[in-house]
C-alpha cells in the first residue's frame, strides 16, 4: 500500500489503496503524477520521476513506459517508489489513475487559499519539441584513431582565438575566415570521433589562460549537435557562434568581468557584452545571420528570465538554446578564478535542476546523454574501491565506459595503469551466468560509485593518463577481464 508523499504548499492530494496522487494547483496547468511503490507497478504505467536522481540509475532521463516484468524488476533494484504520469499511462490502470486525479482536482478547487497567501499560477511556455535524429551519423571511431588530428586542430583553434583577441585589441578585422575553416575541420573530426575532442575539452592544461572557456564550450556544442543529428552546416554555425560568443567581453572593465559578486549596476554593465559581440561580428561579411542569432540569444533563458531581450521558449532559436546549455555546463565545471573544476555529476545535477526554467528539458536530457554522466577525463571511484580515469565512452551504455585504473583499492598508485572496459566485463560475466555456471550475484558486476573532485587525489595526473591512452604507440594491450588487486 502506498503512503502519501509530502505535498508542497498550494497542492492537494488524494489516495486509494495503491496510489498517492499529487496535483499541482493551477488555473492553467495541472501536473498530474501518482506516487507508486515499486511492488505496485503495472504494465502501461509511464514512469516520469524516481525517488532518486535519474543520473544514478541506468534508466532514460526522459521517462519510459513499463512494458514487461523485467523493467519492474530493474526498478525494484534501484527505487523504493516512483512517480507515474497519469495522463500518459495507458490501459485500465490509466483510467483508474485519471479518475483518482480528477477527484483530487475537485477537492482542491473546493479549498480556498488562506487569506493573504499569494497564489502562484505557472505560465505555459509554447515551445515545439526539437527534432532528434540519433542515427544521423556513423558510429564513432575509436578516440585513439582520431587523437592526433584532433590535437592539431585543437591547437589551431586555441591559436586562432589568441589571434582574434589580439586583432580586436588593435582594431584590426577579425580572422573569421580562418576560424570558419578550422571549426569546419573540427566538426568533421567530431563527426568521426567525439571522444577525441572531448578529451581536449575536459583536461585543463598548465597554460590555462590560452585554453579558454569559449574553446571548450565550442567542443561541447559540436559534440551535442552531433548527438542529436544536426546537419553539418548547422554544426559549423553552432561551433563558430559558441567560439566567438564572448568576443564582446574584451570591452568590459576587468573589475566587472572578473568580479565574483557583481552589484546591480555592474551586472547591467556585464550583460552588455552580448550586444558588443553582435556588433563586432555583424560588420564581418564572413559571419552569417544564423551565427549572429545564436550569439545574440545564447544568454536568453527558457522561462524568459535571460537577457538581453527576455525571450522565452520557442522564441529562442534552437541552436542558441543549445549554446546556452553548453555555456552553463562549462562555466560550472570550470568557474572563473577557481583552481579546480566541479565534478561533472554535480554540474549535470545543477543543469538538470534548471530544466524547463532556464533550459528546455528535452535539450537538457539530450545534452547529458551526449557527454555521459562521466565524460572522458573524469576521475571515478569503482565499487571495488579503486580509482580510475574515464578514457572513452560506451555510447550505448553511458554508465559503463572504458576506464584506466590508476590506483589499487587502498588508493595507492599502480606502477602501470591498466585499461578496463566496463561494458565488456559485464558482457563476459553475463555470458557465464547465461551458461548456468554462476549466479550474477556471485560474479559481482563492477560499477562506478562516484566521480571525484579533481583535487582529492593530486597524485593522479589526468593529462598524463590521456597522453598515454591516446598518443603512446605501445600501451599495454591488456584489457582487464576483472579488476586486478580487487
Amino acid at each position: 500500500m502506498c503512503q502519501l508523499c509530502r505535498i508542497p504548499a498550494g497542492h492537494s492530494y488524494t489516495q486509494n489503496k495503491n496510489y498517492a496522487a499529487t496535483i499541482s494547483g493551477s488555473d492553467q496547468v495541472a501536473i498530474q503524477q501518482a506516487k507508486v511503490f515499486v511492488e505496485d507497478l503495472q504494465r502501461g504505467m509511464f514512469v516520469s520521476r524516481l525517488d532518486r536522481p535519474w543520473t544514478r540509475t541506468p534508466f532514460a532521463l526522459q521517462g519510459f513506459y513499463i512494458r514487461d516484468l523485467e523493467e519492474i524488476r530493474q526498478l525494484q533494484k534501484y527505487c523504493r517508489y516512483v512517480y507515474v504520469d497519469v495522463v500518459k499511462t495507458v490501459g485500465d490502470v490509466g483510467v483508474k489513475l485519471r479518475k483518482l486525479t480528477r477527484a483530487a482536482s475537485e477537492a482542491s478547487a473546493s479549498v480556498a487559499p488562506a487569506k493573504g497567501t499569494p497564489r502562484r499560477i505557472p505560465v505555459a511556455i509554447s515551445c515545439k519539441p526539437v527534432q532528434i535524429k540519433h542515427d544521423s551519423y556513423a558510429p564513432p571511431e575509436p578516440a585513439r584513431k582520431e587523437a592526433a588530428k584532433a590535437r592539431q586542430l585543437h591547437d589551431r583553434i586555441v591559436q586562432g582565438m589568441h589571434e582574434v583577441m589580439v586583432q580586436l585589441k588593435t582594431d584590426r578585422p577579425l580572422p573569421t575566415a580562418q576560424v570558419n575553416q578550422t571549426v569546419t575541420q573540427m566538426v568533421d573530426s567530431v563527426l568521426r570521433s567525439p571522444d577525441a575532442f572531448s578529451w581536449l575539452a575536459r583536461v585543463r592544461e598548465k597554460d590555462e589562460h590560452t585554453y579558454s572557456h569559449s574553446v571548450r564550450a565550442s567542443v561541447w556544442a559540436v559534440v551535442f549537435g552531433r548527438h542529436i543529428g544536426l546537419r553539418r552546416q548547422e554544426l559549423v554555425q553552432l561551433g563558430i557562434a559558441t567560439l566567438l560568443k564572448d568576443v564582446g567581453k574584451l570591452y568590459l572593465a576587468d573589475t566587472v568581468l572578473k568580479a565574483e559578486k557583481r552589484e546591480p549596476r555592474e551586472e547591467l554593465e556585464y550583460r552588455k557584452f552580448v550586444d558588443y559581440s553582435v556588433k563586432l561580428l555583424s560588420v564581418d561579411p564572413n559571419v552569417d545571420q544564423q551565427i549572429l542569432n545564436i550569439v545574440q540569444c545564447h544568454k536568453e533563458q527558457y522561462d524568459g528570465s535571460g537577457y538581453p531581450r527576455g525571450l522565452r521558449g520557442g522564441q529562442i532559436p534552437v541552436l542558441a538554446r543549445m549554446c546556452g546549455i553548453v555555456t552553463f555546463y562549462d562555466e560550472a565545471t570550470n568557474p572563473r578564478g577557481a583552481e579546480f573544476p566541479l565534478p561533472p555529476s554535480r554540474a549535470v545535477g545543477q543543469l538538470y535542476d534548471l530544466r524547463n526554467c532556464a533550459f528546455q528539458e528535452q535539450l537538457v536530457v539530450e545534452f547529458i546523454q551526449s557527454i555521459g554522466l562521466y565524460p572522458t577525463g573524469t576521475q571515478v571511484e569503482l565499487s571495488t574501491g579503486e580509482i580510475a580515469v574515464v578514457v572513452e565512452q560506451s555510447h550505448k551504455r553511458r554508465l559503463k565506459p572504458k576506464v584506466m585504473l590508476v590506483t589499487d583499492r587502498n588508493k595507492q598508485l599502480l606502477e602501470k595503469p591498466r585499461l578496463f572496459d566496463m561494458a565488456a566485463d559485464d558482457d563476459r560475466k553475463q555470458a557465464v551466468v547465461n551458461k548456468g555456471k554462476k549466479l550474477l550475484a556471485e560474479m559481482g558486476l563492477i560499477t562506478i560509485t562516484q566521480d571525484l573532485d579533481p583535487c582529492r587525489y593530486p597524485q593522479i595526473d589526468v593529462a598524463k593518463v590521456r597522453d598515454q591512452y591516446l598518443y603512446e604507440q605501445r600501451l599495454p594491450a591488456f584489457i582487464a577481464r576483472f579488476i586486478p588487486s580487487r
